[in-house]
């Protein structure tokens, strides 16, 4: 007779051992990651096309981030489905340190309101890494229209109901937003024309296609220009560019905020230490003369923040946000 003796199980004292043991390995490999990173390149990625604002704003920060960080940073635009197309392309990307996100707000307090099966989850599969501006939106129309204010805009519109158009980056941006809260507040009606982002957009209104638009900041040049009619901002303050231009709360659109917070996201999962690092770095950047003046001249605020501070901005987003597009039925593109 041949007897098998089996191995005897291990104790609970045993298991303790093992599993204290794993938890120390990763510990110990994750200290060692952050110790180490960066060595190889990192990527940002950019989920809307170039020119626009989080374009124009990731590369205002990541051309010195490059050299706080002593590698190359570089920038990919993947655009489409409102930002949805690069959120998830960095939500599934490994929790390393090499792949970031520069994104609108709007993704993570925006969209799950907008698209019912989102391919990811932004708020549990992305982690805010840092602020990088709060972007104003600056009521824009053609100078061939024939109003002079923003008083003369808001009857002009009341008396030609559906005859104006506006454009925007895409359903459910801050600047679709922003026009749905004018529609609502002031009670009128303008046809929607949704583009592939913020530059197009600005592109037609340039030639005349469109009527207005709540611009993000890409158009202000062509304001001191003369090519365009600055009439109004659409955030709770004066712009600081434009000290003479009241905001649509003082004109009667009373507590009209449609500002946004634009910043940079890592995948879950990514070490703290890497975070706490990249974070400490984008704000030291967003110090700097330069970068603010960048972003200044979008029309945007730095805005330096801890990643607590910005996870929190983006909760009370979605709550307003969400409360407006429900009430405006706004569906995702």
């Amino acid at each position: 007779m041949h007897i098998v003796h089996n191995p005897p199980s291990p104790t609970p004292r045993h298991l303790l051992r093992t599993l204290a043991c794993a938890a120390a390995s990763v510990l110990l490999s994750t200290a060692a990651m952050a110790d180490t990173w960066p060595s190889k390149p990192i990527k940002v990625i950019v989920n809307f096309p170039a020119g626009g604002a989080a374009d124009q704003i990731a590369r205002a920060v990541t051309q010195p981030l490059q050299a706080a960080l002593g590698q190359p940073v570089v920038v990919e635009n993947r655009g489409g489905a409102g930002g949805n197309i690069g959120g998830e392309a960095v939500a599934k990307s490994p929790a390393d340190g090499y792949t970031l996100l520069m994104s609108s707000g709007g993704m993570v307090s925006v969209n799950p309101h907008l698209y019912p099966k989102m391919p990811f989850d932004p708020v549990k599969d992305l982690t805010p890494v840092a602020a990088a501006a709060r972007v104003l939106v600056f009521l824009e129309v053609r100078p061939t229209l024939p109003v002079n204010t923003i008083q003369e805009f808001l009857a002009h519109l009341k008396a030609n109901p559906g005859k104006l158009s506006f454009g925007t980056p895409g359903n459910g941006s801050s600047p679709h937003l922003a026009a749905e809260m004018l529609k609502t507040q002031a009670n009128v009606f303008a046809v929607h024309v949704p583009y592939r982002g913020a530059a197009p957009a600005m592109q037609d209104l340039l030639g005349g296609q469109l009527d207005f638009m709540f611009d993000p900041g890409i158009g202000l040049s062509h304001v001191k220009a003369g090519k365009l009619r600055l009439l109004a901002v659409g955030s709770a303050k004066r712009s600081p560019l434009f000290p003479d231009v009241p905001t649509l709360d003082e004109v009667g659109l009373k507590g009209f905020d449609a500002d946004t917070w634009f910043g940079f996201y890592a995948p879950a999962g990514t070490p703290p230490d890497v975070v706490t690092r990249l974070n400490r770095e984008i704000n030291k950047v967003l110090g700097t003369q330069a970068v603010k003046d960048r972003i200044t001249a979008l029309g945007g605020v730095p805005a330096p923040m801890s990643p607590t501070d910005f996870n929190a901005r983006a909760s009370i987003d979605s709550a307003r946000f969400g409360a407006l597009i429900k009430a405006r039925n706004i569906q995702g593109d």
